[in-house]
């Protein structure tokens, strides 16, 4: 009943258009950034560890800005759920899509990298429109069993198949050697089962996820990292492929899982308010 309740709420309010949305948008960023100050200490800290340099006027216009997109990245997902094939097509942009077909043309799958940056929810629909392969998307599972399942049927709208963390390896050993793409939102935070490999990421010691890096190595195939950028004009992104790593047997233990947070950190460090400040990335820290 309640999950009826939350996929009948959030179908409804997917019906509005996307200029009733954005003022709801805009009433909301006042709320979270002036009213609640939701996590503003956590992502004030964040920005202040990440860009020490920064004076804290300028660290709190990055906040503002991270505030401000915060609310359209939330009513944009709602959204998600009745948007049309037109209106996914129209509001990405892809750029550079032959640093994937050159993969698939081999007959090769891709591990795709992307990050909690611009609109990855949105990117998911993208990616689904912009082949008939396989496309699995990797992700965490929500805390409420509810909402994630509600959430999982709203990003399969248009082909993608959602892969839990821990059943990626099943799932990417059934489709070897054929074209498909697997995604990773690579800059979450793992547990100490998941990982024990710390690098230098935002000035800051921060234990990485090396499960890209593993598949990369177990399937050998090419990983290539989708940038999900804002455009000036509201509501519209692109997404511009980079192959970062062609083949993973020719690098060194942790030298994959060092590029692709690299490449990260510099798209992050380039616009740094459409990364999401407000999550406790650096939470874990090394054991002695």
């Amino acid at each position: 009943m309640r999950k009826k309740s939350i996929a009948a709420l959030l179908y409804m309010v997917s019906l509005l258009p996307f200029w009733l949305l954005y003022r709801f948008s805009d009433g909301l960023y006042f709320l979270l950034f002036y009213v609640v100050g939701y996590r503003k200490k956590v992502v004030l800290e964040n920005l202040k560890n990440a860009f020490p340099k920064k004076e804290e006027s300028e660290r709190l216009k990055i906040a503002k800005r991270f505030y401000r997109f915060l609310p359209d990245l939330l009513v944009e997902a709602v959204k998600m759920r009745t948007i049309s094939k037109k209106q996914v097509m129209k509001r990405i942009e892809l750029l550079n899509t032959e640093e994937v077909w050159q993969h698939f043309e081999k007959g090769k799958g891709v591990i795709g990298v992307t990050a909690h940056y611009g609109n990855w929810e949105l990117g998911i629909h993208r990616l689904s429109l912009m082949t008939d392969f396989p496309r699995l998307v990797i992700y965490k599972p929500l805390n409420d069993p509810d909402f994630n399942e509600v959430y999982n049927a709203l990003r399969c709208r248009f082909g993608a198949t959602m892969v839990p963390m821990k059943q990626i390896l099943r799932h990417i050993v059934r489709l070897k050697n054929q074209p498909h793409i697997s995604m990773f939102v690579a800059d979450q935070t793992p547990t100490y089962q998941d990982s024990d490999y710390f690098m230098q990421f935002l000035q800051q010691d921060t234990l990485v996820y090396t499960g890209t890096e593993r598949i990369a190595k177990l399937t050998k195939n090419p990983i290539v990292y989708c940038h999900i950028g804002r455009k000036a004009k509201r509501g519209h992104y692109f997404c511009k492929f980079t192959t970062l790593v062609e083949n993973p047997d020719d690098y060194a233990p942790h030298e994959i899982t060092e590029i692709h947070n690299r490449f990260t950190e510099k798209m992050i460090q380039e616009d740094p308010g459409y990364w999401l400040w407000s999550h406790r990335r650096w939470k874990r820290k090394r054991r002695s």
